[in-house]
């Protein structure tokens, strides 16, 4: 059952247009069989009078004319015929419908009977004269005790066929005279939805977009008319924030400048050392949270870059420092994104190798879909719990990475949030054979 409802769902319709479709096309179906039901159960009626109001008619004057006359029927001639046994063969077609409405009638009528009896056969050539070919006779038989059997023959239509067909054609007809119209509409009115849902996937912060234009039915218009309100007020915050930031960045760099130049009158060669390096790391902490803050709205366009020279750049600016940074040649490959932004996520996928894993070796793997930047270390690894976690602001584990080395905990959360933007991920695993591996996989441009 479960299995059933899952296959319906999967196969009923998604969009508006196509809910709109299937809602009218039930309602004409259901409409049309509520007809057909009518009109058959009307036609069965119609059906039953046809041959059981003309027959008792006709039995009663042909028993009135032989009251009067006193010649018996005969059993050869006439519409009413009296014979002596039931002439209905026993492997014709029963009709019990008919059989009780003659009882009813005959009993209104004060005419004595016994068993009555009703039986289909073929039209005889002779009968089908001036009819459609290949009709149908209903033969009705009366039994009247010690007079032998009345019988009669009357006209029986077998048109149910027809009649469904007639009104499947009807219902197509209706298909295409109000449901294909129907369809054109709604995909006419649903139309500014999908635009509507198309801008929102693609919205992006000071893209300088152009509001949407309201159009539709009023409702839809509403909508429409909300989705661009709401989209200058996110803007406009997101001004302010950026405005903001700049005060906050600028406020804090210029004490931070002031103290670097007065440090130089420390006379002590290890606290000046100590002292410009606490005022570095303040530096690169700041840079790092507003990096983090404005990444949703970054000013540097994507550009066509190659990304293996883009990662061997980064790669040598560590060799220089004298750090263990291997790295597998590769080919050239060309990536739409922001290069600079993109070498801070490597950079931080490498700095946080060298500092807690030893040596380094990164690889750069193309795939047919995706690319893929792996940054493998030597290091002791990050118990499994806390896998996801290392990537949330601020978080830092204190058994393997301490104040001593550096950092608040912003590195990875920055690089995912970088590699987010342009599409990518950023997965990290342990090795088997010991240490970590930092994965950037980013979609093919």
């Amino acid at each position: 059952m479960a299995l059933r409802m899952g296959v319906m769902k999967r196969l009923l319709p998604k969009s508006l247009a196509g809910q709109m479709a299937l809602l009218i096309a039930v309602a004409l179906f259901t409409a049309q069989a509520i007809n057909l039901a009518i009109a058959l159960r009307d036609r069965t009626q119609f059906r039953l009078a046809q041959a059981t109001r003309p027959a008792i008619t006709r039995i009663v004057d042909s028993l009135e004319r032989e009251r009067t006359s006193g010649r018996p029927l005969s059993p050869d001639r006439g519409r009413v015929r009296r014979v002596a046994a039931d002439p209905v063969s026993p492997g014709l077609e029963r009709r019990d419908e008919v059989a009780e409405e003659l009882r009813r009638q005959l009993s209104e009528v004060g005419i004595p009977f016994g068993r009555i009896d009703t039986g289909l056969r073929p039209a005889t050539p002779e009968e089908n004269r001036g009819r459609v070919r290949g009709g149908t006779v209903l033969v009705i038989a009366i039994e009247q005790p010690g007079k032998g059997w009345l019988t009669i023959n009357a006209p029986w239509s077998r048109a149910d066929r027809r009649l469904i067909a007639a009104l499947l054609f009807q219902t197509l007809i209706l298909y295409a005279i109000i449901l294909l119209p129907v369809m054109w509409i709604v995909r006419r009115i649903s139309k500014p939805l999908r635009s509507l849902a198309g801008a929102a996937q693609d919205f992006r912060p000071g893209d300088g977009a152009a509001p949407l234009e309201e159009r539709g039915p009023s409702d839809v218009r509403a909508v429409i008319a909300a989705y661009n309100v709401l989209s200058l007020r996110v803007n406009a915050m997101l001004d302010e924030k950026d405005r903001m930031l700049g005060a906050i960045g600028h406020d804090l760099r210029t004490p931070l400048a002031a103290l670097r130049v007065r440090i130089e009158s420390v006379e002590d060669d290890d606290d000046r050392n100590r002292m410009a390096d606490t005022i570095d790391e303040m530096n690169r902490t700041l840079d790092d949270i507003l990096s983090l803050a404005r990444l949703g709205r970054p000013s540097e366009p994507p550009v066509d870059v190659d990304l293996s020279a883009l990662i061997d750049a980064v790669v040598d600016d560590f060799r220089e420092l004298d750090h263990e940074v291997e790295f597998e040649e590769a080919p050239r490959l060309k990536m739409h994104l922001r290069p600079t932004l993109m070498r801070r996520a490597v950079r931080n996928l490498i700095e946080n190798a060298v500092k807690y894993g030893g040596g380094t070796r990164v690889r750069l793997l193309p795939g047919e879909q995706t690319v893929a930047i792996e940054v493998a270390d030597r290091g002791p690894g990050i118990p499994a719990d806390k896998l996801a976690a290392v990537f949330d602001p601020f978080t830092r584990l204190e058994t393997s990475r301490n104040r001593d080395t550096g950092g608040i905990g912003l590195g990875l959360a920055l690089a995912r949030a970088i590699v987010a933007d342009a599409g990518g991920d950023i997965t990290l695993a342990n090795r088997v054979d010991g240490g970590l591996t930092a994965t950037i996989t980013l979609p093919r441009s």
